[in-house]
């Protein structure tokens, strides 16, 4: 067991880098909220250390100001820093939340599984990332009703405050009770084993490109656009003005293969020269 406990308190001079596709208000401004940041020690100065022993009967404190660090070991000790500063950053984003933007994309799914219908709602970051669910049935009994409500509630919060999508599908994927059986009104997924089987076999394939829960294949796929259209400016212009404009869930996470055609639509994207 430990007798002593060492306080090591550190002075850091640290940046991070962004690497932005465009600098606007909204951009900077959620600067602070990314976690793709990449640190860079600049500077590491050791200020002060304090050792207190755990023994109850000896309360002394040794405390030592001003420490210089130690030569030969900045290196490592960048790297510690560095370390420390990554967890403290996590730790803290675990438990923050994220709120929902104003006004926001998503998409509505109807389907019907026996008799009973199921519409799922979706609210979307604006990167595209999935952040709330709404679930709404029909003939269910106001018990039901509400249970579903504060689930997808809870799951809405889950999301916010940062659990992955991956452990949601983990949990609901293959849960039996009814109404079960055949899916009508979703072009890839055919049955399921209960409602929340359904919400989240469609979340995955919507959001997570999970093909191993879809029942049926995607029709079309980006392979169909050869190399010129995406190398073209033009094209890579319009793809991502589709992407901030459209719902990542409802393209099911894939932009290219729902491009239209807008050869008949005269859309200069430089603008006047």
């Amino acid at each position: 067991m430990a007798k002593y406990l060492v306080e090591t308190y550190y002075t850091c001079t640290f940046k991070v880098n962004h690497y932005l596709d465009d600098i606007n208000e909204a951009e900077l401004k959620n600067l602070e909220k990314r976690d793709d940041g990449k640190f860079e020690v600049l500077d590491v100065k050791l200020d002060n250390r304090k050792t207190k022993s755990l023994d109850p009967n000896n309360k002394k404190i040794v405390e030592n100001k001003k420490l210089d660090l130690l030569h030969g070991n900045k290196e490592t000790s960048s790297k510690n820093i560095e370390n420390l500063i990554k967890s403290k950053n996590n730790s803290e984003s675990t438990g923050k939340r994220f709120s929902m933007p104003d006004r926001r994309k998503g998409y509505i799914q109807k389907a019907t599984i026996g008799d009973h219908k199921v519409y799922l709602h979706t609210g979307e970051y604006e990167d595209g990332k999935i952040g709330e669910i709404f679930i709404d049935t029909s003939k269910e009994g106001e018990l039901v009703k509400a249970l579903m409500n504060n689930f997808a509630i809870a799951v809405s919060l889950g999301l916010q405050y940062g659990v992955p999508l991956d452990e949601f599908i983990s949990a609901f994927v293959g849960t039996k009770f009814e109404p079960s059986g055949k899916v009508y009104g979703n072009d890839r997924i055919l049955s399921a084993s209960s409602i929340l089987d359904y919400i989240f076999r469609e979340l995955a394939i919507s959001y997570q490109n999970r093909e191993d829960l879809a029942h049926t294949p995607a029709i079309g796929t980006s392979e169909n656009f050869n190399s010129e259209d995406q190398n073209s400016e033009d094209q890579n212009q319009l793809l991502k003005i589709v992407k901030d404009i459209t719902s990542k869930g409802f393209v099911r996470n894939n932009y290219k293969k729902n491009l239209v055609d807008l050869s008949d639509v005269k859309i200069n994207l430089k603008g006047k020269k």
